[in-house]
């Protein structure tokens, strides 16, 4: 038996309640266009014109950031796959 939702299900049921929990986690996963232009004004209320460009160019540099670091770790992970021989898989050298 697991626990699910402060209650106990059988394996049967598990699943099926493991999707309403996933469901009702995704709420937020279904914005139409109407939500998504009441959420714009909100944050065109809240922060106003002139610093949303500013808040908008940390957020640029904040992905860069995060993307340059996933490349230095991608390449740290890609240079211990290379031999150590200089590339000479029979550990020959010419």
């Amino acid at each position: 038996m697991a626990k699910n939702a402060n209650f106990a299900v059988s394996g049967s049921n598990e699943a099926a309640v493991n999707q309403v929990i996933m469901k009702s986690l995704l709420l937020f996963g279904t914005l139409g266009t109407a939500e998504i232009i009441i959420i714009a004004i909100v944050i065109l209320l809240l922060f106003g014109g002139k610093k949303i460009p500013e808040l908008m160019k940390g957020v640029g540099k904040g992905v860069r950031s995060f993307k340059e670091g996933m490349n230095d770790i991608e390449k740290d992970i890609n240079s211990f796959d290379k031999p150590l021989d200089g590339g000479k898989e029979d550990g020959k050298q010419d």
